[in-house]
């Protein structure tokens, strides 16, 4: 892509409401765009590291489960059958805006923020054998939460896009099981999102799906929303509101002697149990045609959150610095302004390709501009083309990071670029 073809452009100033650094510096960058507090426009460059991420998230999680998609919106039946209608305070609800419609139905839609009330039904529908189990579907979707004071940025949206998991078993060393391959499945995710290392399975409350423990994945992150015990001996971690003294002996843990630092949850599994087919009567007919209750999980990522979470971990005070598995783009192009690196930098463009290139090719903009537009943009690797580089027959290969040192790359080799860097 060429910068000067690109939809939007970057920014100096921003509103003083935003306050989160993913927010401030995504709008910047021009990567998103804020409709109202807690919904964002995903903007060109946006969309691309939302796809990058989906993309690892699908090629793990279609090793378990099978993608769907499910309605944005629902029947405010659905979810009094499950008796969650007015316990979940943040359930946002709407209403036709036309006043005869309104007065003619007088209907209520939920806009969901989760989905195990509508997908129960519909497996219901399909699997009622046996020898239908166990099985797993999954989608990636738009989400609502009615967030009081949404403030984060991507990280706590009233709109945000999530990939949801729900497994059905026919009992509940079954849905142990899977629970750990679920488990498994979002430890490499991480890893290849770049985040891994500092990414715990965090042991957290039941909340509204069970009455004992279920387990988030906390990535450790200065201004996360979350504290957290740190057992790194173990490779383990507790939600500090969790940790009571009831708790410490449940688990055999003392709190006082593990590490406390912030963190940001990136994603959690819950074991449903029975909870869900019980209230919506999902039976199966085992080899005896006698009816059981079926087994539950369910297994969150945040997308959008994530791209938040990623931005935070890794920014510096120049701006965005993305790990090359999301980034939007792995070369950031940066001919200074005249014909014969503007030609240069063409050459570079249609050499390394357009689908991994991102070209300032601007003509108007100054040395000073293109380099602090690369930096907030955050493509891992720029590659500066100069006078003083073309006196060399080469370009200048910096990584936006310092994850390697600097060199200078002949201008005929430069699709050697990415092996050297293998």
């Amino acid at each position: 892509m060429k910068l000067s073809k690109l939809f939007t452009k970057t920014s100096k100033n921003i509103s003083a409401q935003t306050e989160s650094i993913n927010a401030k510096l995504l709008i910047r960058a021009g990567y998103i765009y804020q409709e109202m507090a807690g919904v964002y426009a995903f903007l060109p460059l946006g969309m691309r590291v939302i796809k990058n991420i989906e993309s690892i998230v699908r090629v793990e999680i279609d090793k378990i489960g099978e993608e769907l998609l499910l309605p944005s919106l629902s029947g405010r039946d659905r979810w009094h059958a499950t008796n969650r209608h007015d316990s979940i305070d943040v359930l946002m609800s709407t209403k036709p805006a036309n006043e005869k419609a309104l007065a003619k139905s007088n209907t209520e839609y939920i806009l969901n923020p989760t989905h195990e009330d509508i997908i129960t039904p519909l497996a219901k529908h399909f699997r009622t054998s046996y020898k239908d189990f166990p099985f797993a579907l999954y989608q990636i979707q738009t989400k609502f939460r009615n967030e009081p004071r949404a403030k984060s940025g991507l990280l706590r949206g009233r709109e945000f896009i999530m990939k949801d998991l729900y497994s059905f078993h026919t009992s509940e060393a079954d849905l142990n099981d899977f629970y750990e391959t679920a488990k498994a499945s979002y430890v490499t995710i991480y890893d290849k999102l770049g985040i891994g290392d500092d990414t715990y399975v965090t042991l957290a409350s039941g909340g509204d799906f069970t009455s004992s423990y279920s387990h988030e994945f906390q990535t450790v992150l200065e201004s996360g929303e979350d504290t957290i015990y740190l057992d790194k001996k173990n490779n383990i971690a507790y939600n500090k509101e969790v940790a009571t003294p009831e708790d410490a002996k449940k688990l055999g843990v003392n709190f006082d002697e593990l590490e406390q630092v912030r963190a940001s949850e990136v994603g959690n599994i819950f074991p449903l149990g029975t909870k869900f087919s019980e209230l919506l009567d999902y039976k199966y007919s085992d080899a005896e045609n006698a009816q059981n209750v079926v087994w539950m999980g369910s297994y969150g990522i945040g997308i959008s959150r994530l791209m938040g979470v990623i931005v935070e971990k890794f920014a510096d005070e120049k701006g965005i610095v993305w790990p090359s598995q999301v980034a939007p783009y792995q070369y950031h192009i940066i001919a200074l302004s005249d014909e014969a690196n503007i030609k240069a930098g063409e050459d570079v463009y249609q050499a390394l390709g357009a689908e991994a290139c991102l070209f300032d090719d601007r003509t108007s903009a100054s040395t000073g501009e293109k380099f602090a537009d690369a930096d907030l943009i955050g493509c891992p690797v720029q590659i500066v083309i100069s006078r003083q580089t073309l006196e060399q027959d080469s370009v200048e290969v910096i990584s936006r990071s310092g994850k390697f040192d600097s060199f200078m790359c002949r201008l005929d080799e430069v699709e050697t670029i990415a092996a050297r860097l293998a």
